[in-house]
């Protein structure tokens, strides 16, 4: 995707901390590194360590895990259990455009979520939720930033 619409030749990534309870310790850099990857491979920006005409940072400010979907016990002396765990991530994100000011943006929050079924335990599916969560963020930050959606 070189659908760019910006004049910039080059982008910062700051380190995005992660400021989570509940997230992996290495969830802020892996999220970083995979950020710098998507924008070299879906536009013509060079990630450069400082000085950027475009500048992103931030932090992983939710790693959520909750229950969803419900289902009956099945006899009145069971209470309903859940079928479904969320797990729901959030990333804040400041961005600085030096080319075109009014695309700046302070403190917007991009979140998405994955669901897995109950029978699965949260640390053998873990990476693959954070994988397709991270894309999804990806794709909504690359949209607000560079290609103006």
């Amino acid at each position: 995707m070189t659908g760019a619409s910006t004049n910039a030749k080059s982008i910062q990534v700051e380190e995005f901390f992660n400021n989570t309870d509940l997230g992996p310790a290495n969830l802020g850099a892996t999220f970083t590194n995979r950020l710098k990857d998507y924008y070299q491979q879906n536009s013509n920006l060079r990630v450069v360590k400082e000085n950027g005409e475009l500048l992103i940072e931030g932090m992983v400010s939710v790693y959520q895990i909750s229950q969803v979907a419900p289902v009956s016990g099945g006899s009145s002396n069971t209470s309903d259990v859940a079928a479904l765990t969320r797990l729901t991530i959030a990333v804040k994100a400041n961005y600085v455009d030096t080319i075109k000011p009014e695309n700046n943006f302070k403190d917007r929050v991009f979140s998405f979520y994955a669901d897995f079924p109950n029978t699965q335990d949260l640390n053998t599916v873990r990476e693959s939720l954070e994988r397709k969560i991270f894309e999804q963020i990806y794709i909504d930050i690359f949209n607000a930033t560079i290609a103006n959606w």
